[in-house]
């Protein structure tokens, strides 16, 4: 069992803040086993793979992302 930080995010940085996200993120990716999906989350995740495989250039890039959500320098 690993403790649990106690930190209150508002005196963080938002780069810090952004880290914090990350490293949470790749704290679960690491037990793969740990998330599981239903069968319809499988195949919608197949169907919107199959729409970029068909047109890889359809949707946006993720700068213009970054920049919709106001992350752009």
């Amino acid at each position: 069992m690993h403790p649990i930080l106690k930190v209150d995010i508002s005196e963080l940085s938002i780069s810090e803040r952004i880290q914090l996200a990350e490293d949470l993120w790749d704290s679960i990716l690491t037990d793969s086993n740990a998330v599981t999906l239903s069968e319809a989350q499988k195949q919608e995740l197949d169907r919107r793979l199959e729409i970029h495989r068909q047109n890889p250039t359809q949707g946006s890039s993720w700068e213009q992302v970054k920049h919709r959500l106001g992350f752009s320098q």
